[in-house]
């Protein structure tokens, strides 16, 4: 009897069912048994749990059948999912969505993406720099969140210690209920609006040259843009700015630390390796566990029905390990190629719009880390957010030989 055979107790609502990562026990049995499953929710209803690698693609494809609309996560009343007729770009859909994503687009090619590692290389050195010395830290806290905490700041014109500020924000939003407290996630949520009607304020006054005075003086649709359409991009930008990076840096290392072959094969030829095991850890990893659609129309997927307003839900972290795609799915191959993983998404109109910054950020981190931080080693146990939408590590304590601050 395999694995698959054996049902294990299904529940992908629960935010302890992410707790040490991606549940890939019951992402096999459903993938095998129940590619599109039902899931019953606490209060009465369902969405329909997606783990197969091609419809989790064609699902994220096909905006018409599938929109993005009234949110993406799993709760309706989820914060951001209804602000009247103003929408999060992440939470639209085409035509919409296509004018919103050009407003910004710009920011975020490949070439605008290299023409920030200079920048993103200094700030790898420095957050390093802050712990070398000490010869122990928590390599999420103190390293993974700083650099896109940081990153956003810059792109954003505010100070980089607000981008930690606003980092630590998201956690609580992105942290069940249950674990923080909704008024925690409320306060939150007001304190988000609150510095970001103070950014959109101070950059129609003094416009810089930074993307918050691009999108402060910009207009939708012949409509100038005001501050409710600025908070909905600020907080996708702060939030999505953060979660890869964060979750993958820290998740990837505890990945890492189990896998010490691998490690000490990246160590010994990061320019050679680092270029596919980014992606591995990507796909391995997968930080972002789903985004959820709403059918537009009756349909089915793999001959079960889909009605009309059900919730349809991709998992990324089980289309990430499906054995019809990747050889040996479980295992952690650094060199792995081809990889078709769909941690940023999977293609379509909300493939993950900084994906490119992403992957410098990740890789200038991972040299650092690398690098610098000698006889890297684990120091305790993990942490977990308590989150069924964001799977990475909180807390992850290690000790590592003391060494000199750079130069610069």
């Amino acid at each position: 009897m395999t694995s698959t055979d054996r049902r294990p107790g299904i529940d992908l609502y629960d935010a302890a069912t992410f707790d040490g990562g991606q549940p890939h026990d019951q992402f096999d049995w459903l993938r095998a048994n129940a590619p599109v499953h039902r899931h019953e929710l606490p209060d009465g209803g369902h969405y329909f749990a997606l783990t197969r690698h091609d419809d989790v693609r064609a699902v994220g494809k096909d905006a018409a059948t599938f929109s993005s609309e009234p949110t993406i996560m799993l709760d309706d009343g989820a914060a951001g999912a209804s602000m009247g007729d103003h929408k999060m770009m992440l939470m639209a859909d085409p035509p919409l969505h296509t004018r919103m994503r050009r407003m910004v687009s710009r920011e975020f090619t490949p070439s605008a993406a290299r023409a920030l590692r200079p920048r993103i290389d200094e700030l790898a050195a420095r957050i390093i720099d802050e712990v070398i010395e000490r010869g122990e830290c928590d390599l999420v806290s103190d390293i993974a969140g700083e650099m896109p905490s940081f990153v956003i700041a810059e792109l954003l014109g505010i100070p980089l210690e607000d981008g930690r500020t606003l980092y630590h924000l998201t956690e609580t939003l992105h942290a069940a209920a249950a674990s923080v407290g909704v008024e925690a996630q409320q306060a939150a949520f007001g304190q988000m609006y609150t510095y970001a009607s103070q950014v959109f304020a101070q950059k129609r006054e003094e416009p810089g040259d930074d993307l918050a005075t691009l999108l402060a003086t910009g207009a939708l649709d012949d409509r100038p843009v005001d501050e409710l359409d600025f908070f909905l991009w600020f907080v996708l930008l702060v939030d999505a700015g953060g979660d890869t990076t964060r979750n993958l840096v820290g998740g990837g290392m505890h990945a890492l630390f189990a896998h010490p072959d691998q490690l000490a094969a990246l160590r010994a030829d990061p320019d050679g390796v680092l270029p596919t095991a980014i992606e591995e850890l990507l796909r391995y990893v997968s930080p972002v566990v789903y985004m959820r659609r709403r059918a537009t129309r009756d349909t089915e997927l793999r001959g079960v029905p889909i009605a009309e307003g059900d919730r349809v839900v991709m998992y990324y972290g089980a289309a990430n390990r499906d054995p019809e795609v990747f050889d040996r799915p479980h295992e952690l191959d650094l060199r792995r190629s081809p990889n078709h993983h769909v941690a940023f998404g999977g293609g379509g109109p909300h493939f993950c719009l900084g994906a490119h910054i992403a992957r410098i950020e990740i890789d200038a981190l991972l040299r650092q880390i690398l690098s610098r931080l000698e006889d890297l080693s684990p120091a305790g146990d993990a942490q977990w957010l308590a989150s069924n939408f964001i799977c990475g590590p909180t807390h992850l304590p290690v000790t590592f030989r003391p060494g000199p601050r750079t130069a610069a």
